[in-house]
């Protein structure tokens, strides 16, 4: 009788799974028990990986004596919860990525290196059956000892940090080990989830919101998708709040998905103020063990609430209850390497899968979303007012051309500073480009710094004397003289964040202006650092990029200067001004809250674009109106289906013609324009070129990929090139 076959999944960039035979040792009995979702180690060519169980099946495609035995079986239950083992096999299909690599992706590190599901062991002693029968009083002579006796006989087992508590040192708990009275233990000590002890009372709902609410709660039994619009200001916040409430009074779990690692922190903050149940954090910014143990309390249930950026999605839930995704649109939902997958998507799918609502939340919600409410896919809700009395920014247009500026501010943005900070109250200036100034050259001979690596030129960084290429990471120092000409002429171009925050400091000397930005926020804290004399209501100017853009709630803040506005809209990507108006009225909407009237600065040398008059005269709903008009004409998502096959490698040559394969494999009515280079065609000492595939039929797209898929894991002598599939791209580059 022919032996059972395991199909595992490995971390490789080959579609599907390989077939082992058994790891020796194990009866056919225990193999056909084996369930799907276990770690197994197997050997795949010279290495010794950590696969995972897809199925447990009867034969193979290969001869069975051309399979490898399986080392090990890892585990004696899946570390996949059925919903995620689904979710990942569907990832894997629609994004056109391996089974194998989504499988890992969605697991803790700790669990990918073949660790144990389990929070971490620690040494532990307790007694034995002589220890237990011994005399209370026998130690009496030895103080320490008799404290340690006593202490056991308390507890089951005493940690070492029980001992540190109670002033034992180890030399004690060893001389009773000794004496054959104790013995040392491994136990699992699970980390303490903090409640707040008095949760903060829930706030009055206005109509817009109550109406809001009402809708989710007639909806929570089941999946339904929730399209949750509101200007900024319009407590969104508060409507997920009193949402979850009622998902955490039925027994569940709520799942809550931010763009950024620097919004965790307050939202943690906030949920944790108002339940008075655990509320974990999982992100990129925790170490491997803390994000294991946030990942085992919310599969054990401990866990009410879990706030997390994109890979949190993957976190399996005992009763997951409801998935709610604040700033849907934002870009950084989407992975743009590796595993390209989008979070919010995705979580359509887990949502669905599993029978719950989910609630997309955002004041500029992406075309893909509306047209998605307007087909009736979701339910739109929408909240037009701002919470309590505040009310929504005046915006002023201010024409720079032919205008003196300071760092590249106007003069008349330096006076409306002057007057905002006279009263006591705070400014925003905005710019999303980092660093002093974005070139630097030679006045006499024009030369550039440009990076020797990339089509790029290098960033200044003049704090740190040092030119920084932002594509690559590649540093160099700061030239004295001009490395062509040798002068000393050496001239920037351009402004960055710190380049404004020097000179804002000169023009107001007596008050405090911090600068936001991916310099100056690092550490676990960097950002609730800077941002605590803001929140304490100090006058002060913040400059910085679109990390204060969306989220923050700043009460004083009473001025935004938006240095430059023009930026996207001249975008050869199709989705630039969809971008920009979000970001712009994201950043805007960051003025007047509470009882300040805030006032919006746009300076622009384009003061006639009618893209941003659209939007300032109508707003972002109109305006996304009218680029969804355009959207359809175009055939262009969300009507028509797009996806990039990218390949990158040393030789152009060699790119093009591996892309002019893949395009003949790939004709089967998708239409296909390439190859050609990317915007940035030379990064990081690499070319890259791509083809673009777009349909008007979804499935016609996704066989074209899938035959592009399998021709590319399979094709022998690719040499050093990298390919990737990019299904449903946020970015043409």
């Amino acid at each position: 009788m022919a032996a059972l076959i395991l199909s595992i999944a490995v971390p490789t960039p080959i579609p599907g799974g390989f077939d082992y035979l058994p790891p020796e040792n194990y009866s056919e009995h225990d193999i056909a028990a084996l369930t799907p979702g276990i770690r197994v180690s197997v050997s795949f060519g010279p290495r010794i990986l950590i696969g995972i169980l897809l199925a447990v099946k009867q034969t193979s495609d290969y001869p069975q004596d051309k399979l490898k035995p399986a080392l090990a079986i890892i585990d004696q239950k899946p570390v996949f919860s059925p919903d995620i083992f689904s979710l990942c096999k569907w990832a894997a299909d629609y994004y056109h990525h391996s089974i194998g690599n989504v499988l890992q992706h969605a697991l803790p590190a700790l669990l990918r290196d073949g660790l144990p599901a389990t929070y971490k062991s620690q040494r532990a002693w307790q007694l034995t059956t002589h220890g237990k029968g011994l005399a209370e009083n026998a130690l009496s002579n030895a103080r320490s000892q008799h404290t340690l006796l006593k202490l056991l006989r308390e507890h089951k087992a005493v940690s070492r940090q029980d001992l540190t508590s109670a002033k034992i040192n180890l030399t004690t708990a060893k001389a009773l080990v000794d004496k054959g009275l104790a013995e040392e233990i491994e136990v699992i000590s699970e980390p303490i989830l903090g409640a707040s002890q008095e949760p903060a009372s829930p706030l009055t709902l206005n109509s817009e919101q109550a109406t809001a609410l009402k809708a989710l709660l007639v909806n929570s039994d089941s999946y339904q998708s929730f399209l949750l619009e509101g200007v900024t200001g319009s407590g969104k916040t508060e409507v997920y709040l009193q949402f979850i409430s009622h998902i955490l009074n039925q027994g569940k779990q709520a799942l809550v998905l931010v763009p950024e690692i620097g919004l965790t922190p307050q939202t943690q903050q906030r949920f944790a103020e108002r339940f008075n149940q655990p509320v974990l954090v999982l992100h990129s910014g925790l170490n491997e063990r803390q994000r294991l143990d946030a990942w085992l309390s919310a599969t054990n249930g401990k866990a009410a609430i879990v706030i997390g950026t994109r890979s949190a999605l993957f976190t399996p839930f005992k009763n997951l209850g409801v998935i709610i995704i604040d700033e849907e649109h934002d870009i950084s939902l989407k992975q743009q390497d590796g595993f390209r997958f989008s979070a919010r998507d995705a979580a359509i799918i887990r949502a669905r899968n599993n029978n719950i609502p989910i609630v997309l939340g955002s004041a500029t919600p992406s075309l893909e979303s509306l047209h998605n409410a307007a087909m009736g896919r979701s339910t739109k809700l929408v909240l037009t007012q701002r919470a309590g009395d505040s009310q929504l920014p005046q915006f002023k247009i201010v024409d720079i051309k032919n205008q003196p500026l300071q760092a590249g501010i106007s003069q008349q943005c330096m006076h409306q500073l002057q007057q905002t900070l006279s009263k006591g109250e705070q400014a925003l200036v905005f710019l999303n480009r980092r660093g002093f100034a974005p070139s630097l050259l030679c006045h006499k001979c024009g030369w550039l710094a440009e990076c020797n690596r990339c089509d790029a030129r290098m960033t200044l960084h003049l704090s740190q004397r040092k030119l920084h290429c932002h594509h690559c990471d590649t540093m160099r120092p700061l030239p004295r003289t001009c490395p062509t000409c040798n002068d000393s002429q050496l001239i920037t171009k351009g402004e960055g964040t710190e380049q404004i925050e020097q000179s804002l400091h000169r023009a107001f000397s007596q008050h405090r202006v911090i600068r936001i930005d991916s310099d100056t926020t690092t550490g676990k804290d960097g950002l609730s650092k800077l941002l605590e004399p803001v929140h304490a209501g100090q006058p002060c100017i913040m400059v910085g990029t679109q990390m204060l853009a969306k989220g923050h709630h700043f009460s004083k803040l009473a001025l935004v200067v938006v240095v430059n506005a023009d930026g996207g809209f001249f975008s050869a990507d199709f989705r630039g001004p969809e971008k920009t108006a979000q970001l712009l009225m994201q950043v805007a909407g960051r003025a007047g809250r509470e009882d300040k009237k805030g006032l919006v600065m746009l300076q622009t040398h384009y003061p006639d674009n009618p893209q941003l008059g659209n939007l300032l005269a109508n707003g972002y709903q109109h305006f996304a109106q009218d680029l969804v008009a355009e959207r359809q004409l175009l055939n262009l998502p969300p009507f028509g289906y797009m996806a990039m096959i990218r390949a990158e490698g040393t030789q152009p040559k060699q790119l093009d013609e591996l892309l002019l394969e893949v395009k003949k494999v790939a004709n089967c009515g998708a239409h296909i324009t390439g190859p050609l280079p990317a915007p940035m065609s030379r990064r990081a000492g690499r070319f890259r070129a791509q083809l673009i595939v777009q349909s008007s039929e979804r499935k016609v797209l996704h066989y074209a990929l899938k035959l592009s898929e399998e021709w590319l894991a399979n094709k022998k002598r690719i040499g050093h090139i990298r390919w990737s599939i990019d299904v449903d791209p946020q970015e043409m580059g």
